[in-house]
């Protein structure tokens, strides 16, 4: 499978075949076990599995050993940094190159410090066995540190493409819920480099490759040989035992949640994951990833998507002059019990925004309205008047990655499998993101 995402890369991208090295922004995952007993982990490769591999990387093979997610971007930034003409920048998710770049701007000058003396700053919490592995990597470097403090004193915009000049693509997912933060990387940060998103994947397996790199939609072939799949039309989903469909049984533009039976042990296991299928490859159905079954918003039956209410959000937002949408998350208003503020059962939105410190009623209330255009059931069951309007909060800046770290505490994933909960279902999830909210 990989080998056909390397061969479409190539087809599309032919400077990645260049002899550059690549950033791998990797953190060490989580393991844990099913009550079966079945191991539960990313299935993705570790880095450290081949030596050879390592040659392809910017940071050496120790600094995959860091356990820490901290300590280990910091490690990833400063050799990636160091490395003028590096040629691509890969993660599992957007939203991990996201941080990394929002990491790299409270942190630059640590970092050319760093680079300057030659040294991996006596701070950073990692063993000094690893420190005396990646010590042997550096030296003194002035002139990378004086070229790179020019640009950082530049700006952030666009930052990539200046620091390494040679910067061929972005590797990671964005689709799905990652899609705000590839947009972030694409109109900030890594602004003229192209992004791939070369597989669709889970702890379950892999379950689809997307051979049309340049392509704006994220669509992704199945990929049968392994994993065995099966469907269920989405408006059976609500049932126990649904009818189910087999891959020459799907048809075009029909929607579909995925059932999967790998062999690891899952038998006919329903993943929660909602596709469309957009088309077939030589009779292969290719799907477009939609949502996750259970994150959609559902007060009274409306039963908004993730999706559907991700472009609605955006839409109200363009609506606020000057702002920018960094990430959000909602919940329903039961959630929160007798302190939800308002008699009438509503929606509470928390967003993390740029350009604006505060928002007037009649800017909140857009929101609402928006929806009210978007779905015919919301406008119909505020009308009725058995839904309150939509309560907007904005929260400080650094909240989502305070609500991630939180979040993983508590659940024990991996930073390389973790996806941001936009609809919260849990109450001290939503405890936690409360306590952020500065208006």
């Amino acid at each position: 499978a990989f080998g056909v995402v390397f061969n479409s890369m190539l087809n599309v991208y032919p400077r990645t075949g260049n002899l550059q090295r690549t950033a791998k922004f990797y953190y060490l995952p989580n393991w844990s076990n099913s009550e079966s007993g079945i191991p539960i982990g990313p299935n993705f490769p570790f880095p450290l599995t081949s030596k050879l591999n390592l040659n392809m990387y910017s940071t050496p093979g120790a600094g995959f050993e860091i356990a820490t997610e901290p300590e280990a971007m910091y490690v990833h930034l400063l050799f990636a940094l160091k490395d003028r003409h590096l040629g691509a920048l890969e993660a599992s998710f957007a939203s991990t190159v996201y941080h990394s770049f929002a990491f790299l701007q409270n942190k630059w000058e640590q970092l050319i410090e760093d680079i300057w003396l030659g040294q991996i700053n006596p701070k950073l919490k990692i063993t000094d066995d690893v420190r005396m592995k990646l010590r042997v990597h550096l030296k003194p470097d002035p002139q990378r540190a004086s070229e790179l403090a020019a640009e950082f004193g530049s700006g952030f915009r666009g930052i990539a493409r200046r620091v390494w000049p040679h910067l061929n693509l972005v590797v990671a997912v964005d689709s799905g819920s990652n899609e705000l933060y590839g947009r972030h990387l694409k109109h900030f940060y890594c602004e003229g480099v192209p992004i791939y998103s070369p597989v669709y994947a889970a702890t379950e397996g892999l379950i689809g490759v997307n051979l049309w790199p340049g392509k704006e939609e994220r669509h992704y072939l199945l990929w049968p040989l392994s994993i065995f799949f099966e469907f269920i039309p989405v408006d059976l989903c609500s049932e126990g035992q649904p009818q189910t469909l087999f891959l020459d049984e799907v048809k075009e533009n029909e929607l579909y949640e995925l059932i999967v039976t790998n062999t690891s042990g899952l038998y006919r296991y329903r993943m929660g994951d909602i596709v469309k299928v957009v088309g077939f490859h030589n009779q292969c159905p290719v799907v477009e990833f939609k949502c996750r079954r259970g994150q959609f918003l559902n007060v009274r039956g409306e039963k908004i998507t993730e999706e559907a209410f991700y472009r609605t959000l955006l839409r109200a937002v363009s609506l606020w002059p000057g702002a920018m949408l960094l990430d959000y998350c909602c919940a329903q208003s039961g959630l929160l019990g007798p302190f939800c503020g308002s008699s009438d059962p509503h929606y509470e939105v928390f967003v993390e925004i740029k350009g604006v410190r505060n928002l007037s009623e009649d800017q909140r209330y857009k929101l609402d309205q928006c929806l009210q255009e978007d779905s015919e059931q919301y406008q119909s069951f505020r009308r009725k008047g058995s839904l309150g309007p939509v309560r907007v909060h904005i929260v400080a800046a650094g909240s989502f990655k305070a609500l991630t770290d939180f979040i993983m505490a508590n659940l024990g994933t991996s930073y390389s499998q973790f996806n941001m909960h936009r609809v919260l279902r849990n109450k001290d999830f939503l405890d936690f993101i409360q306590r952020k909210v500065i208006s």
